[in-house]
């Protein structure tokens, strides 16, 4: 209850200082996409160490993969291809692409990876209050859908929030608190949730 009651001051703390977002343009985007699609548009690729599947990002929301782009460019997101990838991106281009995977929804596969679902269902609770329910419908644009995602890669994002590698003071509280186990069982409850995220292999 007391990390809940710090989430939301946390979360109210950051609705504050939220940046402005201007829509992309998709077509646009579409072009500026290609070199992503190269990771992005390959169902089960695997990044190669730490070992996890590269992320869906079809249908994710527009103004989070902004977010995530320029956590990149700063350093704040430790990943050396991204880092190279969105270093070379503008703030127009940024916002083109993160609009044309955002039309790219689809009705991705889900699955439990690793962990125990039914466990990582009781665990996952806090993270409703930022994500929703189920973790489908966030409840600001700049946070991810996290249903359906591979629960492989939820699993390094939150280790990665855990070990400092991702530096966010909202999601490195939270995960400060998990074990490998809450890890694992958390990304397996979430991967196994009906999404729109998907894979986009027809571009």
């Amino acid at each position: 209850m007391r990390f809940l009651s710090s989430l939301t001051v946390l979360f109210a703390f950051f609705l504050t200082i939220s940046p402005a977002f201007a829509a992309g343009d998709i077509a646009a985007g579409k072009d500026g996409a290609a070199t992503c699609m190269g990771c992005h548009g390959a169902p089960g690729i695997r990044n190669a160490y730490p070992v996890f599947r590269v992320p869906k990002l079809g249908g994710q929301q527009e103004q989070y993969l902004v977010v995530a782009l320029k956590a990149y460019q700063s350093g704040e997101r430790s990943h050396p291809t991204m880092q190279a990838q969105a270093g070379s991106l503008t703030d127009i281009e940024i916002n083109n692409i993160s609009a044309y995977f955002n039309t790219l929804a689809g009705s991705g596969t889900v699955e439990r990876g690793g962990g125990d679902a039914e466990a990582g269902a009781a665990k996952a609770q806090a993270c409703f209050a930022c994500h929703g329910q189920g973790g489908s419908k966030p409840i600001t644009p700049m946070y991810p859908i996290l249903a359906g995602q591979y629960p492989d890669y939820l699993s390094h994002a939150l280790s990665s929030y855990k070990s400092g590698t991702r530096n966010n003071a909202i999601m490195k509280s939270f995960a400060a608190t998990l074990s490998d186990k809450d890890i694992d069982d958390i990304s397996a409850y979430f991967g196994s949730q009906a999404s729109p995220l998907s894979t986009p292999v027809n571009w």
